[in-house]
């Protein structure tokens, strides 16, 4: 949701908004990534496909 909510962001945004590890936060992205959720269009930077998920409340 942050992702989507901020349009493309760093690595190290999602680092200092979390206050969590680079390594963490890669290990994360990786997993969204795979799942077709994000792509990186450049080194670094992250945004969200159009993949649509369901969200829990």
């Amino acid at each position: 949701m942050f992702i989507k909510e901020n349009g493309t962001v760093t690595t190290q945004d999602i680092v200092e908004e979390f206050g969590i590890t680079p390594r963490t936060i890669q290990r994360d992205l990786n997993v969204l990534a795979y799942n077709d959720l994000i792509i990186s269009p450049h080194r670094g930077k992250w945004t969200t496909t159009e993949k649509r998920v369901k969200m829990s409340s």
